[in-house]
């Protein structure tokens, strides 16, 4: 059964919107950074956008955490001082 193959080079790009300017954006993993942490407070993504240069953060719910991990964006896992 033919199947499609990927190549490894083709770059995995993200949908989002910055809610500065109200760009819509295809970022590459490189671009995005995922925080995660003890709760769903502490757990979301960020990146600056490219079309205003400001600083967005936004919540990750378990499929974005699982999507973007599985796509290659760098991970900081928080740990707490308790």
């Amino acid at each position: 059964m033919p199947g499609t193959i990927l190549s490894p080079s083709a770059p995995v790009l993200f949908k989002a919107a910055c809610p500065e300017c109200q760009a819509r954006l295809e970022l590459s993993a490189g671009s995005l950074r995922l925080a995660i942490g003890a709760s769903r407070r502490t757990t979301f993504y960020s990146f600056t956008c490219p079309e205003c240069g400001s600083a967005v953060r936004k919540p990750a719910g378990e499929r974005i955490v699982e999507l973007l991990t599985g796509g290659g964006v760098r991970t900081l896992r928080l740990h707490s001082t308790v």
